[in-house]
Parts: C-alpha cells; sequence; structure tokens
C-alpha cells in the first residue's frame, strides 16, 4: 500500500515555485550599465522631430536587451527621420541605404533587433484603434550613444520601435501628437 508523503509533496511544490519565481526573474531587462554623456560639437546634434542631445556629464542607461516579445508587445514609438540628413544618423543597419519618410518603416531597440534578425522583416504596429505594417530596417541601439556615429542622442530605450513619419500617419495620428505614443507591436 502506498502512502502519502506531505513533506515530501511540500519540498516538490516549493522547488517548481522557486524554479518558476527565477524563471520569470530571468525575463526581466535591466540596464547592463551607463554612458556618460559629453557635450556635443557645434552643429553636430540633429534635433530634427524633438530629438534629444546628450549633456555633458548626464548618465544614460544602456540595455543589452529588451522585454519578451510576444503577440501584443508593448513599446513606446518615436518619431525619427531615416531619410539622408535625418535625425536617424547615418544609412540603415539592414540595408545601408537611407529610406523615405514616406514609408513605414522602424528601428527597434537592441534586444529586438536581435543582432539583426528580424531586418526586412515587417512588423504589426497597433495603436489609436488602427494597425500598420512597417518594415524592420535599423537598430535603435540601446547599447551606445553621445557619438558622432549616434548623432550624439543618448542610447535608445529598452522598449522603442523608433517609426517613420508614415507610421505615425498610418496611426492616424494628428501631427501636434507625434513624437511619443504608447503602443503594442507583433512580428507579422
Amino acid at each position: 500500500m502506498k502512502t502519502f508523503n506531505l513533506g515530501g509533496s511540500l519540498l516538490i511544490l516549493l522547488i517548481l515555485l522557486v524554479t518558476h519565481c527565477l524563471e520569470a526573474e530571468a525575463q526581466v531587462c535591466r540596464p547592463s550599465g551607463n554612458i556618460r554623456g559629453r557635450k556635443p560639437p557645434p552643429e553636430e546634434c540633429n534635433q530634427e522631430n524633438d530629438s534629444d542631445c546628450c549633456a555633458e556629464g548626464k548618465f544614460y542607461p544602456i540595455y543589452r536587451c529588451s522585454p519578451a516579445v510576444s503577440g501584443n508587445t508593448k513599446a513606446v514609438l518615436t518619431l525619427n527621420s531615416f531619410q539622408k540628413g535625418g535625425d536617424g544618423g547615418g544609412p540603415s543597419e539592414c540595408d545601408n541605404q537611407y529610406h523615405s519618410d514616406d514609408t513605414p518603416v522602424v528601428a527597434l531597440s537592441t534586444g529586438w533587433y536581435s543582432k539583426g534578425r528580424r531586418c526586412l522583416n515587417e512588423i504589426i504596429i497597433s495603436a489609436n484603434g488602427r494597425s500598420v505594417r512597417a518594415k524592420v530596417v535599423d537598430e535603435c541601439d540601446s547599447t551606445m550613444g553621445c557619438d558622432g556615429d549616434h548623432d550624439y542622442q543618448p542610447p535608445c530605450n529598452n522598449n522603442i520601435v523608433d517609426a517613420s513619419k508614415a507610421v505615425w500617419e498610418a496611426l492616424g495620428v494628428s501631427r501636434d501628437n507625434w513624437g511619443e505614443m504608447d503602443i503594442t507591436w507583433s512580428d507579422a
């Protein structure tokens, strides 16, 4: 006859609970460190679309990760120009090209960019009661910034979808509300 061992069952339950908590903790994305801002040389920080310039001596968090991607990933939509001379800096990482602001394209935070694994794939962005498909063409660097390669702008946060004007228009956002907006996104 088998006997029920309450102590053994509780121990197994405790181990499963601790394992689950540790797995959940591992999915949290925390800053990987900081970089110190440097004052940009005159005329070197492009502030198109109200982009921030690094401040001398200010510390900016850097991230090597982003929150886990789901079918409804929460993010912050920001405005970026992917055109030559725009506040996006140089050509896009995925194809070494500039892109018209009239084309729905995005840059994703470093973790979501996933070392280029999402390059030239589409994502679906939802907000304001609408959805739009946009092509991933660039990384919104969460690991570096405040230098010439990054147009003397701070590193991106870990939850950014940096989008062209075409994305904002497709979402039906009035121009006076362009800049930052809470959204959800998913892989198309």
